[in-house]
């Protein structure tokens, strides 16, 4: 469940704990695994290596094939089954949701209904968002990693398709100690780790909870034709990516003069931050022009602060140059938009 590789570059980074974690599904309802195995191209002495690993959509065969001949998207995991279908049904039922909030805590609600080994909640703490997984009784232990990072992991895939948009993951936490394959995390889970926490959470920016959803009953039936590769796709677009900009942009003025600077902040290329904005209607000279505007106008009815001071404040190299960008956005001198005039 790791996020898919480029095509180009077909890199196995799964663990393979996981691959064994659905053969143990199938011993569970009596079944033999073998042939779901053979069908994702996995070997019977490769399944025991301890440190082999797998592709993503080798993962994705062997799920689709088990959840399908085992009638369980749980895989096992829970006091009883859920039937295939289950967790499609659950994005149905929050598709008419206004917002993306709304919508994740009506699937959280739903989940519990179907299976109440584990509630699911959507906790919100400042600027900060979290989806908490509560384990109510114990989970297999064979099966409980595997369990977690699947629901988590799928619950982020559907957050990203409701609003069409890349969330990125401020962190996560588990409550079992870091396993063998731990490296995998950060593949699976971008952001700060921590194992051995109280419960397992992802966390992420709760700005993305007030987004509105972006699909409707025909794209949420194309999606269900193959839905487990949103617990591996990477969207591209950013809804949220003007605000960060705009906060890079007041946070950092004397290092965001050029979109490398801009872009190093965000940990993104310069023309991945161009096309992302183009995308949402915007460009970064308007954002750098809005956010230097209204800390210049600030500073200027705030403070005493010599123009120097202020062009210097809001990132411009001289006072020249920031006296002729501020007539042009105000059609005033900074003097005498600071006199009243």
């Amino acid at each position: 469940m790791p996020r898919r590789p480029p095509a180009s570059s077909p890199a196995a980074v799964t663990p393979m704990a996981y691959a064994r974690a659905i053969a143990l599904a199938y011993r569970r309802y009596g079944r033999d695994p073998a042939q779901a195995l053979a069908a994702a191209q996995i070997t019977p002495l490769r399944l025991l290596q301890p440190e082999a690993r797998i592709s993503a959509r080798q993962l994705e065969a062997l799920s689709a094939r088990a959840m399908h001949e085992l009638d369980d998207e749980a895989l096992g995991a829970y006091s009883r089954r859920l039937p295939w279908g289950s967790y499609g049904m659950l994005a149905r039922a929050s598709l008419t949701s206004p917002t993306l909030g709304v919508a994740l805590k009506r699937w959280c609600r739903h989940h519990g209904l179907l299976a109440d080994d584990v509630r699911l909640e959507v906790v919100a703490s400042g600027a900060t968002a979290a989806i908490v997984l509560h384990e109510q009784r114990p989970l297999p232990r064979e099966m409980r990693e595997f369990s977690m990072v699947y629901v988590l992991r799928n619950i982020h895939g559907i957050a990203c398709w409701y609003v069409d948009s890349r969330i990125p993951l401020a962190g996560a936490s588990f409550p079992f100690p870091a396993p063998r394959h731990a490296d995998a995390f950060a593949h699976m889970f971008p952001g700060t780790l921590a194992f051995d926490a109280p419960r397992a959470e992802i966390r992420f920016d709760a700005r993305y909870l007030a987004l509105p959803l972006k699909r409707d009953e025909k794209a949420l039936n194309q999606m269900l034709q193959r839905a487990l590769p949103l617990a591996v796709l990477q969207y591209r677009r950013d809804r949220l990516i003007v605000e960060q900009v705009r906060m890079v942009l007041a946070a950092h003025p004397g290092e965001t003069h050029s979109a490398d600077g801009v872009a190093a902040l965000l940990n993104m290329s310069p023309r991945t931050l161009h096309r992302q904005l183009k995308e949402e209607g915007a460009s970064l000279q308007q954002l750098k022009d809005e956010v230097r505007r209204e800390r210049a106008q600030d500073l200027l009815l705030r403070t005493g602060k010599p123009v120097k001071q202020v062009a210097a404040a809001v990132g411009f190299r001289n006072e020249k140059s920031f006296i002729r960008a501020f007539s042009q956005w105000t059609g005033q001198t900074p003097a005498e938009f600071r006199s009243g005039a």
